[in-house]
């Protein structure tokens, strides 16, 4: 039993990971094992070996065939056989096959833009994901100081209520306060495991693997202002870039494709053929043989007029005048939310900056006052009343510098997204 539990535990072990990963390393590792993103990839294979296959049909096939027969009549049983080659092309289809092929190939090149949307899409993602989880690590980091200090303050309060310097009810806010500190380191840790679970989902990876995340080299997030291009040219980076936009593009071009298809039906279909057989040598029943070897050969051409179609072709014709149309409007309304959605975004990073900015002044004020007012309590200057309340006034304007550091962070990058920028922290 040991050693079977020694085997097993043994490859569990092998099946365990530990990741370290930068941003630029979950996006890659993302890529590389999202099962969606996968199907994707095949979609496009497919598509394009139909494409591929496509461009045969302007080429003719070639047929052979073999026959050989039993038969009996009132001279008894004998046999008889044939082989021959046979071989036909398309001339003329009203364009079809040329209109077929182009096809193929928009829909495989679309595809290739759809997967373009999926990674903006993914990577989007996983940066809100990462960044959050900067964001509660920052925090954590900040906590845990503020622990310290609640610690000291209660050991400091537990020596002056035993010598009666500060009442019993002040010894326990005090307690009170380091407990809740302490609770809020907890509950960021889980916060922040619940985080590497998400992200580990965005990944696809093992949700037993262990993934530890690296900080980026802290920049000034004043660069992210100062980078920042004009509204105008960010819109117009966007409209260039966008793959919804160039979606749409292939979108109109297939269905004037359809079009002309549908008009194709229009038109009469040329056909070649040729084709060479022969009869093989044959027995009657008393074995007597006989050969048909004379060769027999045709060639022709065949042409298939379409007279009428019950309105069949006309509706066809119709149905795909009405679908182009459709996706010209779907078009224009795709420019029309793209131009939307990066005003929007460009707008989200100037107000995430001002509130960067102000919340970056508050922190620094509380801090420099909640430490001012720490040392008064020691000397016994103001009541733990009054320095819990600094602490608390503190805390807050911590959470809010915090949350509007990564606030623009994220924005930022979001942008750069549309602008189709390489996404790097």
């Amino acid at each position: 039993m040991l050693v079977i539990f020694g085997l097993g535990f043994s490859g569990w072990a092998q099946e365990h990971h530990a990741y370290r990963f930068s941003l630029e390393d979950c996006i890659r590792y993302a890529y590389a094992n999202s099962y969606e993103r996968k199907s994707m990839e095949l979609t496009g294979q497919s598509l394009e070996t139909t494409y591929e296959q496509s461009k045969q049909q302007r080429l003719p096939n070639v047929s052979a065939s073999v026959g050989q027969n039993f038969s009996n009549n009132e001279n008894g049983w004998s046999t008889s056989g044939n082989v021959g080659v046979g071989s036909s092309v398309t001339i003329y289809q009203g364009g079809n096959i040329n209109n077929t092929i182009e096809q193929n190939r928009l829909n495989m090149e679309r595809n290739a833009v759809q997967l373009e949307r999926y990674d903006n899409q993914l990577t989007a993602q996983i940066l809100q994901s990462f960044v959050t989880i900067l964001g509660n690590q920052d925090l954590l980091n900040y906590q845990q100081e503020v622990l310290n200090t609640s610690r000291a303050q209660l050991n400091q309060g537990r020596v002056r209520h035993k010598l009666g310097a500060i009442l019993e009810s002040d010894f326990l806010l005090l307690e009170a306060q380091y407990y809740s500190d302490s609770n809020n380191v907890v509950d960021t840790r889980i916060n922040i495991e619940n985080n590497l679970m998400d992200l580990k989902v965005l990944l696809s990876m093992n949700p037993t693997d262990d993934l530890e995340i690296i900080a980026p080299y802290t920049e000034d997030l004043d660069d992210l202002k100062a980078s920042l291009p004009t509204e105008e040219e960010a819109i117009n980076l966007a409209m260039d870039y966008m793959p919804d936009l160039r979606i749409g593009d292939y979108d109109i071009r297939l269905a004037e494709k359809s079009v002309d298809m549908a008009r194709g039906n229009y038109f009469p279909s040329i056909t070649a053929n040729a084709n060479v057989g022969m009869g093989v040598l044959s027995f009657d029943e008393d074995g007597n043989k006989k050969w048909y070897g004379t060769p027999t050969e045709s060639a022709g051409v065949s042409m298939s007029i379409p007279i009428y179609s019950r309105g069949q072709t006309k509706a066809n014709v119709k149905k795909s005048r009405i679908a182009l149309e459709q996706a010209q409007l779907d078009y224009e309304q795709s420019r029309l939310n793209v131009r939307q959605t990066v005003v929007q975004a460009y707008r989200n990073v100037l107000s995430a900056y001002n509130a960067y900015k102000v919340s970056q002044v508050k922190e620094n004020a509380y801090s420099k006052s909640f430490n001012a007012y720490n040392i008064q309590y020691q000397y016994g200057t103001i009541t733990t009343v009054e320095l819990l309340q600094q602490q608390n006034n503190y805390l807050n304007a911590l959470n809010s510098y915090i949350q509007n550091k990564y606030s623009l962070v994220m924005q930022r990058k979001i942008l750069d997204i549309y602008m189709g920028k390489k996404i790097e922290l």
